[in-house]
């Protein structure tokens, strides 16, 4: 049983009718209707080993939990107000203490986001260190973008580059023993050039990894223009495939039109495709929108300060078509996204 199935299972039931949760489970954020406002609220677990190694630089640390958050704000197209913190701690290092707050309240800052409360613990002997933060949002009454709403016909678009924190990943992996590595890693295989100790092109792939920049200002500005909105965490084909399955629609994909960094694009074929279709950590904003919009969609990019690239379709077709330059199907059956709970 994988991590959805699992969740819709056990765990999905829909909104009580007349009470204030107007979205439950399923979607990037849960919201709350207040009635002259919508809040969005999100919830986020990193725990060492699985999300992230041991001995991780804890400023990045700080700035990484916060914006995983974030990130599904953006989702939704809510402007963030508000965070809270649960931390289950190995020990109270001061230092490490220190580059932790430093890194994740740097980035509060810069979204206006408040630390409003939260918990700590001491985790048991040996026990990971666990960090969970729940971040609120707020946007106008009937605003809030969810997965639901992609119509046939629809653009879809995607924000920035991907593939690129997944790459890091596996050179990271390569370095690292495996039981450190956790299961968010790609299968070992033979890194292409420009990935060398000290290069700048491995600088550059580890700050997408280590600090992913949640795209928020261009969420705000998808309100009205987007029919459905998710942010990538666990792979463009896997995150696609809820917009999917919530809109009950499915789509055609040009490969050619992913966006790419040319660091990853030197990879081998293999490599680049598993990275920029089922890599996770890219936190960049896939979404759809009527072909009307394509203007509007450029101008909310420029705006926002974040390329936004068209790289498909949505077609009334069941399932997801990828496609090459020549219009061939690509095999993507080895391409699964990453799932806690896959067998």
């Amino acid at each position: 049983m994988g991590e959805f199935e699992l969740i819709a299972r056990y765990f999905t039931r829909p909104p009580a009718a007349g009470g204030m949760v107007a979205r439950g489970v399923g979607d990037d954020c849960a919201v709350l209707d207040l009635g002259d406002r919508w809040l969005a609220l999100t919830t986020d677990m990193l725990v060492e080993g699985r999300h992230f190694f041991a001995g991780a630089e804890p400023e990045a640390l700080g700035h990484k939990a916060l914006a995983v958050n974030l990130s599904d704000l953006a989702a939704a197209g809510a402007a963030p107000r508000c965070f809270f913190l649960a931390l289950a701690l190995p020990q109270a290092d001061e230092v490490w203490l220190a580059a932790f707050s430093r890194g994740m309240l740097a980035l509060a800052d810069a979204h206006g986001c408040t630390l409003a409360g939260g918990d700590t613990t001491r985790s048991s002997a040996g026990g990971p260190l666990t960090i969970c933060i729940t971040a609120v949002g707020e946007t106008p009454p009937g605003a809030a973008l969810s997965r639901a709403g992609a119509l046939v016909g629809d653009d879809l678009w995607v924000s920035g580059e991907v593939g690129d924190a997944a790459l890091a990943l596996e050179r990271l992996r390569s370095a690292v023993a495996p039981a450190q590595a956790g299961a968010q890693c790609l299968c070992s295989t033979t890194l292409g050039p420009g990935l060398r100790r000290g290069d700048g092109a491995l600088d550059a792939i580890r700050q997408r990894l280590d600090r992913p920049e949640p795209r928020v200002a261009l969420g705000l500005r998808l309100r009205g223009l987007a029919s459905s909105c998710i942010d990538v965490s666990d792979g463009l084909l896997g995150d696609l495939g809820h917009i999917r399955e919530r809109s009950g629609v499915g789509a055609e994909l040009l490969w050619s039109a992913v966006p790419r960094s040319p660091t990853l694009r030197a990879q081998p074929p293999e490599v680049e495709q598993r990275c920029a279709l089922a890599g996770g950590d890219d936190y960049e904003v896939l979404f759809t929108a009527a072909p009307a919009q394509r203007d509007a969609v450029q101008t909310a990019g420029a705006a926002a300060g974040v390329a936004v690239k068209r790289i498909g379709r949505i077609t009334a077709e069941p399932g997801c078509r990828v496609l090459d330059a020549d219009g061939r199907m690509i095999d993507t059956a080895g391409l699964a996204s990453f799932d806690h709970f896959a067998p």
